[in-house]
Order: C-alpha cells, then structure tokens, then sequence
C-alpha cells in the first residue's frame, strides 16, 4: 500500500539551484505512507530507496528522477502487519522486491512549487501518477517535501480478503522528504 509512497518518494526530485545532478541523502530522508486499517490510521516507511536524479529549476525538459524502493523494508511499527506486507496478496517481494517512479516531466507551479508527471511501477504494474511538491533551498543543498495519493488496489496491492475496503481503505498517502545535495 505505501509502497506507491515509495515510488512518489521517488519525485525526491530536488534542484532549486541550478545544479543537475542531486544526490539524496538517505539517513536525513523520508519516504513513507499512510493508510487507514480497521477504521484506525497508521503510517510507515520505506528505509531502503535510491534515487538518480538530474533536475534543474531552470532547464525542466531536461530533467528526469528515477527513484527505486526496496519493498522488502517497509516498516509500519506493527510486525504482524510488516509481515503480512511481504507476502503475496500485498507486495510480493519475493516476485516483486521493487517499486520504481520515473519522471516523465515537470512543471514550476509558482514560486518553490513543482508537479512531477511520473510512472510509478508497483508489483510490474505501470499506472501514471502526478505528484506535487515544494523544493527550497537549505545549508547544503535543497529539500524536497511533497504528498500524493493513491489508489492502492489499482496497482494490485491488497488481494484476495484484502482487495475489498472491509479492512484496509484503498486510499494511501504517499509522503516524502527528502534532502539532496548537488553532485560535483
């Protein structure tokens, strides 16, 4: 379910500056989910993802970011539910150990807000996804904040008993946060 999170993560696409090539730095980022299971909220994350991104404010056509994310390292706090994520009716790491977002084009929609037009594959499915997020600037580098929801069951995520909303609604917010530093 939050595994879309990760591949939104993925619009870790960072580059107020003019620099082209970013590099995240994983230990002060986030890409995490949130969903709802019996009536109740709950959120996790993603502790394993790489990102390739080239992204500059000034030249947007030229600008690409592919984020892939480790589904095997979501982890929601609750280890009956991380389990269960693994396994075939969820995720299916052990035939589909990766989610992956890859930009296809971006837009300024004023000042430090950006949208990423983007493909984000979950379990081999490709659905297009577009993710708004803000870049500023900071002491080294820029952070890239953003959410986008998803329909989780449009990507196959949640089969057999889990595939109605009885249990777990449909709907997942993917968050990421995420500081990149340009590359030299």
């Amino acid at each position: 379910m939050r595994l879309l999170l990760a591949a939104l993560a993925v619009v870790v696409v960072i580059g107020a500056a003019l620099a082209a090539n970013w590099r995240i730095v994983p230990e002060q980022s986030r890409l995490g989910f949130a969903a709802t299971q019996a009536g109740t909220s709950f959120e996790g994350t993603f502790r394993r993802f790489t990102a390739e991104v080239r992204f500059d404010a000034a030249d947007l056509s030229s600008s690409r970011a592919v984020v892939v994310i480790d589904m095997a390292s979501a982890e929601t706090g609750n280890l009956e539910r991380d389990v269960a994520l693994q396994g075939s009716d969820w995720f299916a790491v052990s035939r589909f150990p990766q989610a992956r977002f890859e930009t296809r084009s971006f837009r300024n929609v004023g000042a430090d807000r950006f949208e990423a037009d983007a493909d984000l594959t979950i379990r081999d499915v490709t659905r297009p996804v577009t993710v708004p997020f803000t870049l500023r600037p900071v002491a080294d580098g820029v952070r890239a904040q953003g959410e986008v929801t998803i329909d989780r069951s449009v990507w196959g995520v949640g089969q057999g008993q889990w595939a109605s909303e009885q249990w777990v609604r449909h709907a997942v917010t993917v968050r990421f946060d995420l500081l990149a530093t340009p590359l030299p």
